[in-house]
């Protein structure tokens, strides 16, 4: 199931990047939704592998991907509760350089590459492996996370992630 989730993510990414120049299309998302119970798996194990993968692969050239859980309770930067999210999704759309990189703040190097980040038309793919767990192999040799040192709230930083 992570490698379709996985695939939807890239296929939303590669959606979105020619139409994020157009006339509206900062604007623009893309949603993968995954309804329902998959036997076995909570869906934030689902989703930590495939969207680590593609913020590391699309971040570089201005797309921003994030991850939802069903039900779950977060809360935002200013401190406000954010409603708890119907169904788990991956939001894939265009990166807003000013403010994104702050959501980013437990990886500094990729938040450095999505504030200067530029969609030069580049293949994401062309520097990683295209077999699927060579693919997984290359992601978990990518900088981790920084882990909060302070305080016992769950936050988006402080969730699993591949390898861990």
């Amino acid at each position: 199931m992570e490698a379709e989730l996985f695939h939807a993510g890239a296929r939303a990414a590669e959606w979105l990047r020619p139409l994020i120049r157009r006339a509206g299309g900062p604007l623009r998302c893309e949603n993968v939704v995954v309804l329902g119970e998959v036997p076995g798996v909570r869906h934030r194990d689902l989703f930590a592998w495939p969207h680590w993968a593609l913020k590391n692969l699309y971040g570089p050239v201005g797309i921003m991907v994030g991850k939802f859980h069903e039900g779950e309770e977060e809360t935002a930067r200013g401190g406000e509760p954010v409603p708890a999210a119907p169904v788990s999704f991956l939001p894939v759309r265009a990166a807003v350089r000013r403010r994104d990189p702050a959501f980013l703040h437990a990886t500094p190097g990729l938040a450095v590459a999505l504030a200067s980040a530029e969609d030069d038309g580049r293949d994401v793919f062309a520097h990683v492996p295209h077999d699927w767990q060579e693919l997984r192999a290359w992601t978990k040799r990518l900088r981790r996370p920084e882990r909060p040192s302070t305080g016992s709230e769950t936050t988006w930083a402080s969730r699993s992630w591949p390898g861990s």
